[in-house]
């Protein structure tokens, strides 16, 4: 079993559904012949909480080149002249806390969110409420669309208060794109000291970030550069796979070992 995070803390489920999560938390922990994790956050958790030992192997991206820009008219973008949030608009995401903070700062660039509701119509509606002209939002994106969006973004910013280890966070960084993210310990796991990172919750050092980053363009495409470094040196999706069928590999032997030596009942 792979575990991403533990979502039973996401605030969009009511009691019923994270007791339900828990359990099946507990059963993550009890009965496979391997549980593997996402990151080292995870890892120690599993370990304080259940003594439980668990493989590592992170998720994962690949490096983007920027192959064109002919997808961003029509959703009303240049290039570079944005700043961009991909992913579920849910309450932990705290999107809400971005756009206010973005409100309130002074710069010549375009805040996009892009993805959609999971479970949270209500959030996701009161956060259209702030689309503007420099406040945008998009649907789910696929595709070229979505990698034309992520590769031409001036920032990626991940504000939330709760991650297992971002998949968007980690294809903003193989894009080559600076990175601004909340300081969960998942995201600093990720980011290391390649990108930027702020406190969890708080209105005035997002801000803060915001303006010190959309003023200095060099510094940003510094960052994304160091940013694509750590990918190929972490997050690869091909020494993940790698990983994955080396461990497949090895129970299914162990298994076929197993069953070769029961001895055979005969009637």
């Amino acid at each position: 079993m792979t575990v991403q995070g533990l979502d039973w803390q996401r605030a969009k489920w009511g009691w019923f559904a994270r007791d339900c999560l828990k359990f099946a938390q507990w059963t993550s922990a009890r009965f496979p012949n391997e549980t593997i994790v996402v990151s080292r956050v995870l890892q120690d958790y599993y370990q304080s909480r259940y003594s439980k030992k668990t493989l590592l192997i992170n998720n994962g991206t690949e490096i983007r080149e920027c192959k064109g820009t002919q997808h961003l008219p029509a959703l009303g973008l240049s290039p570079g002249g944005y700043v961009l949030f991909l992913g579920r608009f849910s309450p932990e995401k705290k999107c809400h806390l971005l756009i206010e903070a973005f409100e309130k700062i002074d710069a010549p660039f375009k805040l996009v969110l892009a993805g959609g509701s999971s479970h949270t119509d209500e959030y996701a509606a009161a956060l259209c409420k702030h689309s503007s002209e420099r406040i945008l939002f998009l649907a789910w994106l696929s595709g070229e669309a979505l990698q034309q969006v992520l590769a031409n973004a001036a920032l990626f910013v991940l504000p939330s208060d709760l991650e297992g280890l971002s998949l968007a966070l980690l294809d903003a960084m193989g894009a080559g794109v600076c990175v601004l993210a909340s300081d969960a310990k998942e995201n600093l796991e990720a980011v290391g000291d390649t990108g930027f990172t702020f406190k969890r919750g708080d209105l005035i050092d997002l801000r803060r970030m915001l303006t010190c980053l959309l003023a200095d363009d060099q510094l940003r495409a510094s960052a994304g550069e160091r940013a694509r470094k750590r990918v190929r040196e972490k997050f690869l999706w091909d020494d993940v796979v790698n990983d994955l069928a080396q461990l497949y590999t090895r129970m299914v032997k162990a298994e076929t070992k197993q069953a070769r030596v029961m001895p055979r009942v005969t009637s």
